[in-house]
């Protein structure tokens, strides 16, 4: 695990981190390889306990955090760690991501970590009445430049969503369809779903 960013309460009661899981790269291909955790003492009886989640971008690691209680500033990626946002509309995107933690469920996500580095995540709206209920966010990172975009697509059912998940990691390059900022998208731990991973070899 190395840690990205991290944050202690004054009292000391709690503890949150963002951390990368480097075994991700050699378990199964495309699993999320961020971790959020939670970490809560209890000093009077010498115990502690913690939850945590698996999630596949930062801001949605830090949108978890911040849901139980880290001061959203605290939890922010310092400078050089991890890549820097390539322009305002993905620096835009990744603040909402963080302020919101109760709009949207993840489905699933996709993590490339080769050359082009990729990740993809499918969320859906908890409101019923939403427009375009299905979300997908597309990450791409220039290990060049050493910086990364975030880009929001939004779809009306589950069948388009699918659809341009599959095209994307097939090599058609779709483009993704615009989504209001009005409804937002965030990292709430919903029902796993398992869509075709990219072709290529393995890792």
């Amino acid at each position: 695990m190395t840690v990205l960013a991290e944050h202690h309460s004054a009292d000391a009661k709690h503890s949150f981190f963002v951390m990368h899981n480097r075994a991700v790269t050699w378990g199964i291909p495309g699993e999320p390889q961020l971790v959020a955790l939670h970490l809560k003492r209890n000093h009077a009886a010498g115990t502690y306990q913690f939850d945590h989640a698996e999630l596949p971008l930062p801001a949605m690691a830090q949108s978890w955090l911040i849901a139980r209680g880290c001061p959203e500033e605290e939890i922010l990626l310092p400078d050089g760690m991890g890549t820097a946002p390539a322009n305002e509309a993905t620096s835009a995107l990744e603040k909402r991501l963080r302020s919101d933690g109760d709009h949207f469920a993840l489905l699933t996500s996709y993590t490339k970590d080769d050359d082009p580095v990729q990740t993809t995540v499918m969320l859906r709206a908890v409101d019923e009445k939403a427009t375009l209920p299905f979300r997908v966010l597309l990450e791409e990172v220039d290990t060049t430049a050493w910086t990364h975009t975030l880009r929001e697509g939004g779809f009306p059912t589950y069948e388009a969503a699918t659809q341009w998940w599959e095209a994307h990691w097939n090599g058609d390059k779709p483009q993704l369809p615009t989504a209001s900022p009005a409804t937002r998208a965030t990292a709430v731990p919903g029902l796993p779903v398992r869509l075709a991973p990219p072709r290529g070899p393995s890792r």
